[in-house]
C-alpha cells in the first residue's frame, strides 16, 4: 500500500484515469477502485460509467467467477441460480446431501469448498459450538431484514445474541401418498408403518436421515420425536427392522420414485409434498395426528469458506424478497418473511400443504440439539440401513 493511500491523501486526475482505465480492463477489482479512488469521487465517476459494477470485472475481481452452495433435494428454482450467475458472472455449483449428519461430517472432514450452505434449526448451535461456521456480517446482507421475520421459525439462528444463520424457509416432514395407488386410510405414522408392510408392501419410502426416520418410529409408538431413551430407541429400531424388508427404498430423494410410481407412499417435506401434489394431483401430503416434525431451514457460512465475498453475495440476493418469493413458489416450502408473504400468489398461501391450519401443526416438535450427535440414535440408524 502506497503512502498517498495510507495517509488519504488527495488523488490526482492523472491518477484517477490511470486506475478508471484499470477497472475497465479489469486488471484490478471494484474494491480496489473505491478504496484508492475513495468512495464519494468514485460513485461520482462511476455515475457517468453506467453498468460498469456489473461488469465481468466486477465479477472477476470482488467475487471470483465460481461458488458453491450444500443443500437439499429439490430445493431451489434453478433459474435462481442462473439470475444470480447473469448478474455476477459467477457460476453456482449445487452440491445435494440427504441429512444433516452428512453435512456435520463433510464439514468436520475439513476442504469441503462450500461457500454458503443450508443448515436445518437445531444443528446451529452444534455447528457454532465446534467452531464449524462464522457469524454473520449482517452488514453484508443489506437486503436481510430480521424486523420483518417469524420469531417462531428464526431463533435459533442467533446463539449467544450472535447471528450464525439467517432463515430460508420453514416446513413439516409428513406423508406422502399416492390415493390411486394406496386406498386405505393414512393419517397418522402408526398408520404410516402399518401400511407399509401391508398394501404399500414393496413401495414404501423412508429418509436416509436418522432424525426423521427415527423420529418418527418412536412417534408411531407414542413417544417424543426427539427422545434419546435407550428404552424407546430400542422399541423404534424394533420397528424399524421388522419394516425393512417391506420397504422400496431407503433415500432422502424420493420424488423420482413416487413419480415414476414405483413407490406409492413415503416420508416427505414440504416442499417435495407440494411440487408432487401440484404435478400428480393423486399424491397427497398428510401431517400425521400422532406427531412428527416441524422445521425451518437457514443460510449459513462456513469457516472454511473459500469465497465468502461470493457467499455473502448470493445470500444476500436470495433475501432480496423480489428473488425470494421466486423462489418460494418454485420450492414449495413456506416463507418465514412477511415482505415475501405479501407477494406470493393466493393460489400459495391458502394451500394446506404448505400453510396448514395451527391445529395441523399442534402435535408437531422441531428437532432438538442432542439429537443430531447422540451416538445411540447415529448407531440404532447404522445398524437398520446394513440390517
Amino acid at each position: 500500500m502506497t503512502k498517498w493511500y495510507r495517509e488519504n491523501a488527495p488523488i490526482t486526475a492523472d491518477k484517477l484515469a490511470d486506475e478508471l482505465m484499470r477497472l475497465k480492463r479489469g486488471s484490478v477489482s471494484r474494491r480496489h477502485f473505491l478504496g484508492v479512488t475513495g468512495l464519494g469521487l468514485a460513485t461520482a465517476v462511476l455515475a457517468r460509467q453506467p453498468g460498469l459494477f456489473n461488469s465481468a470485472a466486477y465479477a472477476a475481481g470482488d467475487l471470483g467467477t465460481q461458488m458453491s452452495i450444500a443443500t437439499w433435494p429439490n430445493y431451489h428454482d434453478p433459474a435462481t441460480f442462473e439470475a444470480f450467475t447473469a448478474a455476477t458472472g459467477v457460476a453456482v455449483e449445487v452440491n445435494v446431501f440427504g441429512s444433516n449428519e452428512e453435512m456435520l461430517a463433510k464439514l468436520q472432514a475439513g476442504g469441503i469448498g462450500w461457500d454458503l450452505f443450508v443448515p436445518t434449526n437445531y444443528t446451529i448451535s452444534t455447528y457454532v459450538k465446534l467452531g464449524l461456521i462464522d457469524e454473520l456480517d449482517l452488514s453484508k446482507l443489506p437486503n436481510y431484514d430480521a424486523s420483518t421475520e417469524n420469531a417462531r421459525f428464526t431463533n435459533e439462528g442467533i446463539v449467544e445474541g450472535k447471528t450464525y444463520a439467517v432463515p430460508k424457509n420453514w416446513g413439516t416432514t409428513g406423508i406422502a401418498v399416492n390415493s390411486d395407488k394406496i386406498k386405505a386410510p393414512v393419517a397418522s405414522w402408526k398408520d404410516f408403518f402399518e401400511i407399509a408392510m401391508t398394501e404399500a408392501d414393496g413401495r414404501a419410502m423412508v429418509h436416509d436421515y436418522q432424525l426423521t426416520t427415527i423420529g418418527n418410529a418412536l412417534v408411531s409408538l407414542g413417544f417424543s420425536f426427539n427422545s434419546i431413551k435407550p428404552e424407546e430407541l430400542a422399541k423404534a429400531e424394533e420397528l424399524l427392522i421388522k419394516v425393512k424388508p417391506h420397504l422400496y427404498a431407503i433415500n432422502s430423494d424420493y420424488q423420482p420414485s413416487m413419480r415414476a410410481t414405483d413407490a406409492w407412499m413415503t416420508m416427505c417435506w414440504t416442499n417435495d409434498g407440494a411440487q408432487l401434489n401440484r404435478d400428480m394431483p393423486e399424491i397427497k401430503f398428510v401431517l400425521g395426528k400422532d406427531g412428527g416434525e416441524i422445521w425451518s431451514d437457514f443460510y449459513a457460512i462456513p469457516k472454511s469458506a473459500a469465497n465468502k465475498p461470493a457467499g455473502y453475495a448470493l445470500l444476500d440476493y436470495l433475501m432480496t424478497p423480489a428473488n425470494a418469493v421466486k423462489e418460494h413458489i418454485a420450492n414449495g416450502a413456506p416463507t418465514t418473511d412477511s415482505r415475501v408473504m405479501k407477494l406470493l400468489p393466493a393460489d400459495v398461501t391458502s394451500n394446506k400443504i404448505v400453510y396448514p391450519d395451527e391445529a395441523a401443526l399442534t402435535p408437531l416438535e422441531f428437532g432438538a440439539a442432542v439429537t443430531l450427535t447422540d451416538p445411540g440414535r447415529a448407531e440404532l440408524m447404522a445398524r437398520f440401513k446394513s440390517a
